[in-house]
């Protein structure tokens, strides 16, 4: 793993792969390095004008790139449900689930969750649902591959008070989904074990890299001071979106691999290349877990 890069991604041939958030930041570059080693990769992103520059431009680095566009909106479980019914390929070996949202002022989604969680959790808590039947069908190798934060420190979620109704704060909004990333990671894993699955469920961080993410939630909380410092901020200290995709890519498709492994940059939660990541021990209450995943079924209506 010492020094691990995208050129040491294995050959991808004859894999089939689902990237959300593939239009910009570690989703395209994720995508992109996937088709670049011969993955078919769909591109699953909500807003169709950005995908389809994401679509063109990825062929354009990758010539004979088997990439293909879809429309997906976390942020709506009618668009998650039409998405998993139309993915027309024969096969899915991998399902990174990448895209997110960060410190927004409070947002509900289509169908009236807070809207980090609504996207970063549950919107791929019902996509994973909904597609792991055809992970199971894929024979070995198949995973399930959850981008959470080293952000996730910030504090777990709260099961008398999941969507933050009482007092909403952005930033511990923005932790609690993330770890509700590695719960969901988690108990995932702890199903998959107990029925013999093939497939793996593991999470992966990007460190502090530098994407449309930290600037976004001041941009539509209209603070443009704090927009221009994580403009800053970008600049001189994250990593690259190339770097920052290391640790997805290496959770995609080094040899390996167990279920529940958490990667994520050698020195931890900034920069470097992939290495097994600290995690909250929250982050692996069996309870905790299970308690999220029973709300989660309850509140998107998808049971595995």
């Amino acid at each position: 793993m010492n020094g691990w890069n995208a050129s040491d991604i294995p050959d991808q041939s004859g894999r089939t792969a689902v990237v959300t958030g593939a239009n910009s930041g570690i989703g395209f570059v994720t995508a992109r390095e996937l088709a670049r080693r011969g993955a078919r990769v769909v591109l699953a992103c909500r807003d169709a004008t950005r995908g389809e520059a994401a679509e063109e431009l990825m062929r354009a680095q990758v010539p004979g790139a088997d990439v293909r566009l879809a429309e997906l909106d976390l942020a709506d479980l009618s668009s998650v449900r039409a998405f998993a019914a139309g993915l027309k390929e024969d096969r899915l070996d991998l399902l990174v689930n990448n895209a997110g949202v960060m410190a927004l002022p409070h947002r509900r989604t289509v169908d009236g969750f807070e809207m980090q969680l609504g996207t970063n959790h549950l919107g791929h808590f019902a996509l994973t649902g909904l597609l792991l039947p055809r992970l199971r069908e894929a024979g070995p190798g198949a995973r399930v591959v959850t981008v959470s934060s080293g952000l996730h420190y910030l504090g777990t979620v709260d099961p008398r008070d999941v969507q933050m109704d009482h007092r909403y704060r952005r930033w511990t909004a923005y932790g609690r989904s993330k770890s509700a990333n590695l719960l969901f990671t988690h108990e995932l894993a702890r199903r998959l074990t107990a029925e013999g699955s093939h497939v793996v469920s593991l999470a992966a961080h990007p460190g502090y890299a530098a994407t449309n993410l930290q600037t976004a939630g001041p941009r539509m909380a209209e603070r443009p001071w704090s927009e221009r410092a994580a403009e800053l901020l970008n600049r001189l200290v994250a990593q690259s979106a190339e770097d920052g995709a290391l640790p997805s890519l290496y959770a995609a498709t080094a040899p390996g691999v167990r279920q529940d492994d958490f990667f994520g940059p050698r020195i931890p939660f900034w920069r470097g290349s992939p290495a097994p990541s600290p995690r909250a021990p929250w982050t692996r209450d069996d309870r905790a877990a299970a308690g999220l995943w029973a709300a989660s079924e309850r509140m998107t209506g998808v049971r595995y």
